[in-house]
């Protein structure tokens, strides 16, 4: 298993932060390799992702959840394991620390947890910074700013 940890701060407020990465269908727009996120219920989604050149399905389930602290998640059907969690930290009242957290098994031998160890923290950290910019530019998405 490799895990990775990544933090950034955005210069929205932290309901803002929080309330727009709970908006799972939003993820193809700032996560690498997500096609799709297709939310079953209020604990369940579906995943498509692009990976080792291929597309990949499963479902996650949020495992725990505090409104405005953080939320975790793991797969609980399909061919990829992960676990993770993102947790929001208020800096002042217009910038949040957003902390990142992914627990990832790799899919099969063509990934060693080596490679993986490296291309996890590449896509975490960019995934990061691809969130501050979504959420930065679109503003808080409950007032359609």
């Amino acid at each position: 298993m490799t895990t990775v940890q990544e933090s950034i701060a955005v210069d929205v407020p932290l309901d803002t932060a929080y309330h727009q990465w709970t908006q799972s269908e939003d993820f193809p727009s700032f996560r690498e390799g997500v096609e799709e996120v297709r939310r079953i219920d209020d604990r369940h989604n579906h995943w498509r992702i692009r990976s080792n050149g291929g597309t990949r399905e499963f479902d996650t389930e949020i495992i725990d959840q505090a409104v405005d602290d953080h939320v975790a998640w793991c797969t609980v059907a399909g061919h990829v394991y992960e676990a993770g969690a993102v947790s929001f930290y208020r800096i002042d009242p217009t910038h949040t620390r957003v902390m990142l957290a992914i627990d990832r098994v790799p899919e099969d031998n063509t990934e060693t947890t080596t490679d993986l160890s490296g291309m996890l923290d590449l896509r975490v950290r960019g995934d990061l910074r691809r969130f501050k910019r979504f959420v930065e530019h679109r503003g808080d998405p409950g007032t359609g700013g």
